[in-house]
């Protein structure tokens, strides 16, 4: 049963907890580069990593750079990209950011989080996990997984991500943020799901779970 924890303390545990669970942790999206990474994140919204990384390679194939990319037409791109859902305005996205780059930035991805929300369907969340996984700069990109997660472990009051992104950063070392973000991805997809979730036999919210959760 869950503990009366502070959470300093749940912190902590946390951490030890996702550290022997996950010491080495993958990007889920493959990619070769900063440019294929933000394609492939900014496909990913409202779909699966795995249904990305069976799409992207297609796309790829064609166009692994903005200046392939413009030479296809949106039409063309939302062709390759329609099973990852919301195709039209992703295509359109891509295809836009693309030109984009080549005008303002010499065909590079910039390295600053503002300089990527401005892009075309980048919001905070892609432009945050480019920043971390493309350039190695603290962030802590918040997911539906991590807002969930951060609800039930008690860190956050679950509100809307942006509250919960400022408390996770404000309670976790920024040193930690990058691979922290993803642990706790992978933490909630193989054992503390939206669904059909036993807090009594999750490695975490046994410990540190909100006590409404084991109410029956």
């Amino acid at each position: 049963m869950n503990l009366r924890l502070s959470k300093k303390k749940k912190a902590e545990f946390i951490i030890k907890k996702l550290e022997e669970l996950y010491p080495e942790v993958p990007i889920p999206l493959d990619h070769n580069d900063e440019y294929t990474l933000l394609i492939a994140v900014l496909l990913s919204a409202q779909c699966t990593d795995e249904r990305v990384n069976k799409t992207t390679p297609s796309l790829f194939e064609l166009a692994n750079n903005p200046y392939d990319m413009v030479k296809l037409s949106p039409e063309q791109i939302e062709d390759i990209v329609r099973p990852c859902g919301l195709a039209p305005r992703k295509s359109k996205s891509i295809h836009q950011l693309s030109q984009i780059l080549i005008d303002k930035y010499d065909g590079n991805v910039p390295a600053d989080i503002e300089a990527l929300e401005e892009l075309p369907g980048v919001g905070h969340k892609t432009a945050s996990v480019v920043m971390s996984q493309a350039f190695g700069e603290p962030a802590f990109p918040v997911d539906t997984h991590i807002h969930r997660l951060a609800y039930r472990w008690g860190l956050s009051t679950g509100k809307n991500v942006t509250k919960t992104e400022k408390d996770l950063k404000t309670l976790f070392a920024k040193s930690r943020w990058n691979k922290l973000h993803l642990q706790i991805i992978f933490f909630g997809r193989e054992y503390c799901p939206a669904r059909a979730h036993d807090p009594e036999q999750c490695p975490i919210c046994s410990v540190v779970g909100r006590r409404s959760l084991f109410k029956k």
